[in-house]
């Protein structure tokens, strides 16, 4: 039984890590197009990129005031992340794609130093930054809850966290599985939603996820009511328009914490899959 289990736990791994490498794939592919289209605008983007950061700083600043000399790093910045307008003289983004990210988008991209890196196994030493950001992103990864406790490990005990990710109903991480079995396995077909994203987040897992760190959440919210009452509302004919007035998908899970001053989580052994009850 022991053999048995242990060679699932490698399947899966090996799947995972195949789903992951996909989705940095055709996230690329996305953005080199968008890199295109935005093609004499990029002062546009520069700008609204700009505006949501302030947005968010402020909403940090309410907690606790953030000096100029804050350690800011931001997991999973991309092409258009918050670091790139959040005005600090040390801020850093860390993505697997940054270098392709630097030479697509270089008039915001110069705003911050960047560093291509996993979040999974984040490059800095514990409690080396005064806030940590990261904004929708950890679902694209081989391992979301690994980032997310590296995420705690290298926030000092005090510091700032503001943390968002899409949350669904479960029935998508369900057919999440099934299609990262049956691209693991080999079948050469994909969609979207499930090739572009590893995991599909419920809300009472993430928030499982964070109960076992060392965080006092300040704001806790998500946008599945209205999700959910959009969807209902919406006058659409065919399957996939009744399926979502049923089954709703991407609500926002938005949280801001501040790390305890508890010894942070290890690496090892994290749950990838929501507990059983």
């Amino acid at each position: 039984m022991m053999d048995r289990a242990n060679y699932l736990d490698r399947l899966s791994a090996r799947f995972r890590k195949r789903r992951g490498r996909r989705a940095l794939e055709r996230q690329l592919a996305y953005q080199e197009n968008k890199a295109v289209q935005l093609h004499g605008n990029e002062q546009a983007a520069t700008i609204s990129i700009i505006q949501r950061s302030n947005l968010i700083r402020e909403k940090l600043h309410k907690i606790q005031p953030i000096p100029a000399n804050a350690r800011v790093l931001e997991v999973g910045c991309g092409a258009h992340g918050l670091i790139f307008g959040f005005g600090n003289a040390f801020g850093v983004g860390i993505d697997p794609l940054a270098v392709e990210y630097k030479r697509l988008f270089p008039v915001w991209q110069k705003n911050a130093n960047t560093v291509s890196a996993i979040g999974e196994n984040l490059p800095f030493d514990t409690a080396s930054f005064d806030i940590v950001l990261s904004d929708n992103v950890v679902d694209h990864a081989e391992n979301p809850v690994a980032i997310i406790h590296e995420l705690s490990r290298v926030l000092r005990p005090g510091g700032l966290l503001y943390f968002t990710v899409n949350v669904h109903h479960p029935i998508y991480q369900f057919a999440s599985n099934l299609h990262g079995i049956w691209n693991g396995l080999g079948i050469r077909y994909e969609l979207s939603p499930f090739a572009d994203h590893t995991v599909h987040f419920t809300e009472p897992w993430i928030k499982e996820v964070f109960a076992e760190l060392p965080f006092e959440v300040v704001e806790q919210s998500s946008t599945v009511d209205q999700v959910r009452s959009a969807n209902r509302k919406f006058v659409g004919k065919g399957l996939e328009s009744r399926f979502k007035k049923v089954f709703f998908k991407n609500a926002l899970f938005e949280l801001t914490a501040v790390r305890r001053g508890t010894s942070p989580a290890t690496n090892n052994d994290l749950r990838i899959t929501p507990k059983k009850d």
